[in-house]
């Protein structure tokens, strides 16, 4: 197995987990993943050399939620990885702050729970984030 095939093998689970956040819905997330990666190898000739395949690959999945949203002008909201616990019985101080996390999170646009993803859940730095974006970093640390 190359390099490319161990990379993509690591990233297309943290890839699902994200879609799954964006589209809220498995089934979504799955097309959305595999239109990503097919985005990708079609467009394999276009990625900068020096340029980070996970940050590359969280563009374009990225870019394609977005692209979607358009189309469809439905609201995609991210729950899922506030759900990512499984406490079979949480206490009720910890469903109340739960609950209260997830009606400030609705409340960010759909960038903003993105770069709170990226950075907070997917461990990606500042400078990764503004790749995806094509923004300036300092761009990113002020959202």
């Amino acid at each position: 197995m190359n390099d490319i095939d161990e990379q993509l093998r690591e990233i297309i689970p943290r890839l699902r987990r994200f879609a799954l956040s964006l589209t809220r819905n498995p089934s979504s997330a799955d097309d959305l993943v595999q239109a990503c990666l097919e985005r990708a190898l079609s467009s394999w000739g276009d990625k900068r050399a020096e340029g980070d395949l996970r940050a590359w690959l969280f563009s374009i999945l990225y870019r394609q939620f977005l692209d979607a949203h358009r189309r469809s002008r439905r609201y995609a909201r991210m729950l899922e990885f506030f759900t990512g616990r499984d406490d079979a019985q949480p206490s009720a101080e910890r469903s109340v702050i739960a609950q209260s996390t997830l009606q400030a999170f609705d409340q960010l646009n759909t960038e903003q729970r993105a770069l709170l993803l990226w950075v907070s859940v997917e461990g990606l730095s500042y400078k990764e984030v503004a790749e995806i974006l094509d923004v300036p970093v300092g761009t990113v640390m002020s959202r």
